[in-house]
């Protein structure tokens, strides 16, 4: 399966400037496409914060939430089928870090891992400065009926909520029975 995204027109920042900066918010325009995408009817699109008082990703309550039941730290599937699960993470590191530092994100089944990237961000010659990356993790799978998901992540703390809190997303959407 791809997803395909093409505007269709001009992009302001982009206009006139030798290095345009991106100024939309790219997950609201994922949103409003993934809206459009012919799913088999269950979708949910959350914004996602620190944990509260466990390891899970916090799950805020807006954007899309279909034929699925968002709880505070899980979704919660109601029909079975093939599911797109994807996550998209933004992390600031800040300038006092000295060493490099390995991210782990893990999304989770039933509270096991059914999918995990690590990431060493931070080499030792470039820790000297303030550093942003974003990760962004893609999982097709079969879920049943009451399957929960979740996502965790090793370092919450670097999760970049001060200046990019909309763009810390958790999606999943039914694909087929």
């Amino acid at each position: 399966m791809v997803l395909v995204v093409q505007r269709t027109t001009a992009d302001p920042a982009m206009e006139g400037i030798a290095k345009p900066i991106r100024t939309g918010n790219t997950s609201e325009d994922y949103l409003r496409i993934l809206q459009n995408v012919p799913t088999k009817g269950a979708a949910a699109y959350m914004r996602v914060s620190n944990p509260v008082n466990s390891l899970k990703l916090s799950l805020v309550e807006k954007g899309v939430c279909e034929d699925i039941q968002c709880k505070s730290e899980e979704l919660v599937i109601k029909k079975q089928g093939l599911y797109l699960i994807y996550c998209h993470l933004n992390f600031n590191f800040p300038n006092y870090s000295n060493s490099p530092t390995d991210l782990k994100i893990e999304i989770l089944v039933n509270d096991e891992v059914n999918r995990q990237t690590l990431s060493t961000w931070c080499a030792s010659e470039t820790c000297q400065e303030k550093t942003f990356k974003t990760l962004f993790q893609l999982h097709l799978t079969y879920l049943d009926v009451k399957d929960r998901i979740s996502v965790t992540l090793n370092h919450p703390k670097f999760l970049n909520e001060i200046s990019l809190p909309n763009e810390n997303v958790l999606g999943v959407l039914r694909y087929s029975d």
